[in-house]
């Protein structure tokens, strides 16, 4: 394992915190170009997938297709991003990110190069939508699959 005192999502939430469990929790990510970008973070510090036992594995993964669904269902994009990469902050976590065509990276990844600017009404109308997507993945996440 790493050094936990070294690790960003052990000295922090990741983001802004939406739900806690004993096993995980789920953030807003606060990356200006995709509003509704989550992430759904393992609350001990694991690097590895299979660290984790199958029952916490399997919880960690219905929260994420938990999260997915409340970002389909409030942010409407045209397509889910789903990515657990780790190469920066080796700690057990997926990034959930709403695309749309007219996203400033589409159709690669958001890590890839910018392709173009998304108009700010667009990004404005899609922060609207934050409060409903809290709502939402509280929802999606107390109702078992």
């Amino acid at each position: 394992m790493s050094n936990v005192s070294a690790c960003d999502l052990c000295d922090g939430d990741g983001g802004q915190l939406v739900f806690r469990s004993d096993g995980y929790r789920v953030v807003l990510v606060d990356e200006a170009a995709y509003p509704g970008f989550c992430r759904v973070i393992w609350n001990g510090h694991v690097k590895e997938m299979t660290d984790l036992s199958p029952v916490d594995r399997n919880a960690l993964m219905q929260a994420v297709w938990a999260v997915e669904a409340a970002v389909r269902e409030v942010m409407q994009p045209e397509k889910i991003n789903v990515a657990s990469l780790g190469n920066m902050t080796p700690h057990v976590h997926w990034h959930v990110i709403p695309r749309y065509a007219d996203d400033a990276h589409f159709p690669s990844p958001v890590w890839a190069e910018v392709k173009r600017d998304t108009p700010a009404a667009t990004l404005e109308q899609r922060r609207a939508k934050l409060p409903q997507l809290r709502t939402a993945i509280e929802r999606h996440l107390a109702t078992p699959s």
